[in-house]
């Protein structure tokens, strides 16, 4: 099991405001039923089988182009942990037993 972290980043758009962009990723996302993701500020992370978050992850990147836009910019951070699961809750929870430490 993975935890991915993505932006996809259209460039060359008409207006600096990117929501209806992140809005259309989040279309996509919500189709892959079989993935937990969660938007954040900064980007948006998903959990589950790495190479179904990667399809996923090509189908946001392909739904950011448009008329307007001809080049898009994806980054991507992989945390993919073998040797037991990994979720997103269990990383903040993690940190946060530490806190209290």
């Amino acid at each position: 099991m993975a935890v991915v972290q993505v932006s996809v980043v259209p460039l060359g758009t008409a207006s600096p405001s990117l929501s209806r962009y992140v809005a259309g990723a989040w279309e996509v996302l919500e189709t892959a039923e079989d993935l937990e993701y969660q938007l954040t500020p900064m980007g948006t992370v998903i959990e589950g089988d790495l190479n179904r978050i990667l399809q996923v992850i090509q189908q946001m990147h392909e739904n950011a182009f448009g008329p307007e836009v001809k080049r898009v910019a994806t980054t991507i951070i992989i945390d993919d942990r073998r040797d037991k699961k990994l979720t997103m809750e269990g990383k903040l929870q993690s940190v946060k037993a530490k806190l209290s430490q």
